[in-house]
């Protein structure tokens, strides 16, 4: 694997005037900045649209975009909108991202655009080459004909045309502008990482679209849910609530869904993560009337058989096994056959044993290592809740003996740089040294999540010239 280094934020983080990140110029000045540093990548979350918490980890569709994250400034230049509902859009605060404001008025702004959209053939071509994210548009149309109830609760089938043109729209407009911060970004020499959750919300296009292809009993409700089991981040486990692949279905028409979808990630991503990896191999099967985790089991997932039906669509491009977790020797087994680059964390690396893989010493060639995920706290939130004794250890594993040991962050980021993994990731928070109060996500909690945002003044305090001199002494450039 060839050294490189790259920063992980997700669009919603990046600073502007409308409430939250967007496929807006901030985005090109990010990868302006990736690019002087000589990072080679930025790593992205999911772009489907978020569940009533926030979380782009369960949505609608799993071919679709956050309408939120749409440059509305673009669709004033087109004129679709005006002056004045440009400047109602405006938010409130920069420091978080203003979802109430965004729910609330959002999709109204949108639905204007679109009616004053009135190139239908467009559309109309634009989905000839995207039919799942054209079954997800009649889906949403058809939801708000059913007065946004579940669509095992349907019973109006037909669809208002406004609805589903403001849908097609919202989607083509999405998908489009993201499209052209890529280009812009492979021009710079910046390659773009996706995020692909394993698992979809039962209340999806993707569900509707497909119940043959999960498991649901004969009123579509699935009879188990998705989860994983009592961990560090939770002594209950995670009780995740989505319905679970009906693989021995699936594997009849050799995964077409999953090719679909890796498909779609591959036009908009140069390289892709692929989230909870280890499901392919086992999955945690939760029956669903249980209100934790607790009494899950693990059963036997595709393996192999997925996998190579996969690199089939993505060929050469970068897929990272997210191997975190409960590991056993046959997910080991399995990251090791897909020769996919396995993933490490820096924050895992003082808990159990003191020879832990997740330690820099260790990394192989083939992985990606990270300071921290979008579920850690940050390095410097990290740091400061380690005990005395965890602290002076982590520290002396870096070499700094510095007493004020709130400076130990340099230390620690170069010691990553100059480890054996082929690619290292930084998360932006560690970039700029936040303490927790920044965390973008903490596992098993609903609230105060996702809603992390910098500014364009924070942003510029970071010491590009430090950055580009680490990435060149050790080759990642």
């Amino acid at each position: 694997m060839k050294r490189a280094s790259g920063v992980l934020m997700h669009v919603s983080t990046l600073w502007g005037d409308y409430s939250e990140g967007a496929f807006s110029k901030s985005a090109k000045e990010f990868i302006d900045f990736l690019a002087e540093c000589k990072f080679t990548y930025w790593q992205v979350l999911p772009f489907c649209i978020p569940d009533e918490y926030n979380s782009p980890y369960k949505s609608y569709s799993a071919f679709s975009i956050n309408p939120y994250f749409i440059d509305i400034e673009r669709l004033y230049d087109k004129e679709l909108i005006t002056r004045s509902e440009l400047k109602e859009a405006m938010q409130g605060k920069p420091y978080a991202c203003e979802f109430e404001k965004l729910n609330r008025e959002r999709i109204k702004l949108l639905k204007k655009a679109a009616s004053r959209f009135l190139q239908t053939s467009v559309l109309d071509e634009f989905y000839k080459s995207h039919p799942q994210t054209a079954k997800f548009c009649e889906f949403m149309a058809l939801k708000s004909a059913n007065m946004d109830k579940e669509w095992t609760e349907w019973t109006n089938f037909t669809p208002s045309k406004d609805t589903l043109h403001a849908w097609r729209f919202i989607q083509y407009m999405a998908i489009t502008q993201w499209l052209e911060i890529k280009e812009y970004a492979n021009k710079r020499g910046v390659k773009i990482i996706g995020d692909i959750p394993i698992y979809v919300a039962l209340d999806s296009a993707d569900v509707w679209a497909n119940p043959d292809e999960f498991q649901l009993d004969k009123d579509k409700n699935p009879s188990f849910v998705a989860g994983v089991p009592p961990d560090y981040f939770s002594e209950d486990g995670q009780l995740w609530g989505n319905p679970l692949y009906d693989w021995e279905k699936m594997k009849e028409s050799s995964f077409s869904w999953w090719k679909e979808r890796m498909a779609f990630m591959c036009e908009l991503f140069d390289g892709v993560r692929i989230d909870h990896f280890r499901g392919l191999e086992s999955y945690f099967a939760i029956p669903a009337n249980e209100k934790t985790a607790r009494n899950g089991k693990w059963k036997k997932g595709p393996g192999m058989k997925l996998i190579n039906e996969l690199k089939k669509i993505c060929g050469d491009k970068l897929v990272i096994a997210e191997d975190l977790g409960e590991i056993t020797p046959a997910v080991e087994r399995l990251v090791k056959a897909s020769t996919f680059p396995g993933m490490r964390v820096l924050q895992f690396g003082l808990l159990g044993e003191s020879n832990s893989m997740h330690l820099p010493h260790n990394y192989p060639n083939n992985c990606v290592a990270y300071t921290g995920t979008h579920d850690n706290n940050t390095l410097l939130g990290y740091v400061w809740e380690l005990d005395k004794a965890s602290r002076e250890r982590f520290l002396s594993y870096f070499g700094y003996e510095d007493a004020n040991w709130d400076n130990c962050y340099d230390t620690v980021i170069r010691s990553m740089l100059s480890s054996h993994a082929g690619l290292v990731i930084f998360p932006i928070q560690d970039l700029l040294k936040y303490g927790k109060d920044t965390r973008l996500n903490t596992p098993g909690s609903c609230d105060d999540n996702w809603s992390f945002r910098i500014t364009k003044e924070q942003f510029k305090s970071i010491d590009r010239e430090k950055l580009k001199a680490w990435n060149i002494t050790y080759s990642r450039d």
